[in-house]
């Protein structure tokens, strides 16, 4: 297959702007989104409440024309409840399978560490496999398939953080951050007599996403890369601020969302600050640090920014 690198950032960049229609001043964020969503990964999204989180995953779904639920993760959400379940049919005397919120191309985990890990884990068979098990029968997810979850910080009240398994499914984890005073002022006058994300329309459909995830595929990594992001790997295993250092996954990952994001600047191969650009988004959440680290107020983007300092760059 002949890589199409203009025409590919050409798409991304019609759906980012359709995007900024209803979103001011968030364009890293959406071009971490359109990465994820092409390199087949699923993106964890961490702020407080009220900063256009679920509005940005709307969009994203508006703009695609991708089948779309929301599930609200709450205390007392059950596993059936986003996976389905199997109900009697006293007509035909057989068990029907009652589809849950995941089957959908574009699923939103809203507050998802609100809800029980019982509850939690529902998620991570559909995440990895892109089917759900109900009954001891497997039903497949619709293609193109991607987790949108958000969650409050781990700090606030009624909170459940996630387990390392279910963190490590997720491809990217971002945080949008607040607005500048002239952007939040931009958002007041947008939202201020209308409602733009009711009006938005679809650039792109399902067979392009699809298009897209073939064509991130074929990108060109070179063996010195990708020995580049298994040493920044394993140099988290072995850092003196870190208990649990990113898995073999974890480079995987790395490396897919490389190829994706090369591909949106226009490149058909991957480059070192590719993977410098992503390594804090796909790596910080996949760290856990020593008990000492966190004491002394260090986070997890530090250590990895350490690490990216640390570890020799490839030459071209």
């Amino acid at each position: 297959m002949q890589i199409q690198a203009q025409t590919f950032k050409k798409l991304c960049n019609i759906i980012e702007q359709n995007i900024n229609r209803v979103m001011i001043g968030k364009e890293n964020v959406i071009e971490f989104l359109l990465i994820a969503l092409t390199a087949g990964g699923h993106v964890l999204i961490e702020d407080v409440p009220g900063i256009g989180k679920t509005t940005l995953v709307s969009a994203l779904a508006k703009s695609l024309n991708l089948t779309f639920k929301r599930i609200q993760f709450t205390p007392d959400l059950m596993p059936s409840d986003v996976t389905g379940f199997s109900l009697f049919n006293q007509k035909t005397g057989e068990f029907e399978f009652q589809p849950g919120a995941v089957m959908s191309q574009m699923v939103l985990a809203d507050e998802i560490n609100r809800t029980s890990p019982k509850t939690q884990s529902a998620l991570l068979e559909v995440m990895q496999e892109n089917q759900v098990t109900v009954d001891g029968i497997t039903y497949n997810i619709p293609q193109p398939f991607i987790v949108l979850a958000t969650q409050n910080p781990v700090d606030h009240v009624g909170t459940y953080p996630l387990p390392e398994a279910q963190l490590d499914r997720f491809m990217l984890k971002i945080d949008l951050g607040y607005p500048t005073i002239e952007q939040e002022v931009a958002i007041l006058t947008l939202y201020s007599s209308d409602q733009p994300l009711q009006k938005l329309q679809k650039v792109a459909d399902s067979n392009d996403v699809l298009w897209m995830r073939e064509q991130a595929l074929q990108v060109h990594c070179a063996n010195s890369v990708k020995r580049y992001i298994a040493e920044l790997t394993a140099a988290t295993r072995r850092h003196p601020d870190i208990s649990l250092g990113a898995s073999p996954r974890a480079s995987n990952m790395l490396m897919q969302a490389a190829k994706s994001r090369a591909l949106i600047k226009g490149r058909d191969y991957v480059r070192p600050d590719d993977v410098q650009a992503l390594a804090i988004p796909v790596l910080s959440h996949r760290i856990t640090l020593t008990p000492e680290s966190r004491l002394k107020r260090i986070t997890n983007d530090d250590v990895i920014y350490s690490v990216l300092k640390q570890v020799p760059v490839p030459e071209r």
